[in-house]
């Protein structure tokens, strides 16, 4: 087992109704916050107006900066910065999924260090030395953002899409109510399930470590995103699966299945490659990776793909 550090700051508060409490969780971490969000799903579902009750309940004044889209976008997220500032934001809330929370990330970044430029803190030109609080009302499982140490924007000036690293990533709290997801539609959760399973696999396939707990962890988590995967396809109103869903979601990109092991995330960046080129869902680009760099590489580690098989897929 390699040495390692596990970090994981989270508040995590889940279950039914969950996105009521966020007023009295926000308050612990700020008092302004910028709410950012997507297009119209999380108002025509009241979601949002449910938040922002919550938040007024709780003394939490807030700013609401919508648009957040699928591969989030530098000139979005600059904008963002602009507002918080402008408003004098202490922490970033976002309502929806990895785009929102990646979104907000970024602009907790900008507006904490609004002298420097944020592709420069982006591509690792200046230090990060500091960030905003940022809090997560998640709207869907995939990619793992409200827990996890990185995040990715697209720089469309020069067609380039890239991700950062850093605890400073790690959001302070994420608000999770798996109800929420229930009127998504099937291909949508169909690429979140595969991301859940990459981010997982991207962990596990590094061959020749002994880390069996770690191993026993990311297997288990497999198996969990597959079985209730086909349930949440059969049925997406089915709250028990969607939990067991969200919830592996978190557990699969926190760096709980690289303890001791490591990652390569080299479907990740093709994938990232991919997306920013032809703005395709990000599952959908690692499903169509996955397959071709197992079949390319699975011969250098045969008794790694073996386990898996085994293990995972009861081959």
């Amino acid at each position: 087992m390699k040495d390692f550090k596990y970090y994981t700051p989270t508040e995590v508060v889940f279950g039914n109704d969950a996105e009521n409490k966020t007023g009295e969780t926000a308050v612990k971490y700020g008092s302004k916050a910028l709410l950012v969000y997507g297009k119209g799903s999380v108002i025509k579902s009241g979601l949002l107006d449910r938040v922002k009750a919550s938040l007024e309940k709780a003394g939490v004044q807030f700013k609401e900066f919508g648009g957040a889209k699928p591969n989030p976008t530098l000139a979005h997220a600059e904008e963002g910065v602009r507002e918080a500032v402008d408003f004098g934001a202490d922490m970033i809330i976002a309502v929806g999924g990895g785009s929102a929370i990646d979104t907000s990330k970024a602009i907790a970044h900008g507006a904490a260090n609004p002298d420097k430029k944020l592709w420069d803190i982006w591509t690792r030109k200046v230090e990060l030395t500091k960030s905003l609080p940022v809090g997560a009302v998640l709207t869907i499982a995939a990619a793992g953002s409200e827990m996890s140490d990185s995040a990715v924007l697209t720089n469309e000036a020069i067609g380039k899409k890239a991700g950062i690293n850093t605890d400073m990533n790690r959001c302070r709290f994420a608000i999770m109510n798996p109800a929420l997801a229930s009127t998504l539609p099937k291909n949508q959760i169909a690429a979140g399930v595969t991301d859940i399973m990459m981010h997982t696999m991207e962990r596990y396939f590094i061959p020749d470590i002994k880390a069996d707990m770690t191993d026993e962890i990311a297997e288990g988590l497999l198996r969990t995103v597959i079985k209730n995967g086909e349930l949440v396809l059969q049925d997406p109103a089915d709250y028990d699966a969607m939990c067991e869903i969200f919830w592996a979601s978190s557990l699969s990109h926190n760096n709980l299945t690289e303890c001791g092991r490591g990652k390569d995330f080299s479907v990740h960046k093709i994938g990232h490659a991919l997306s920013a080129k032809y703005d395709v869902t990000h599952g959908a680009s690692l499903a169509a990776v996955w397959a071709s760099w197992a079949r390319e590489l699975y011969k250098g580690a045969l008794p790694r793909f073996a386990r898996y098989a085994r293990n995972v897929w009861k081959i």
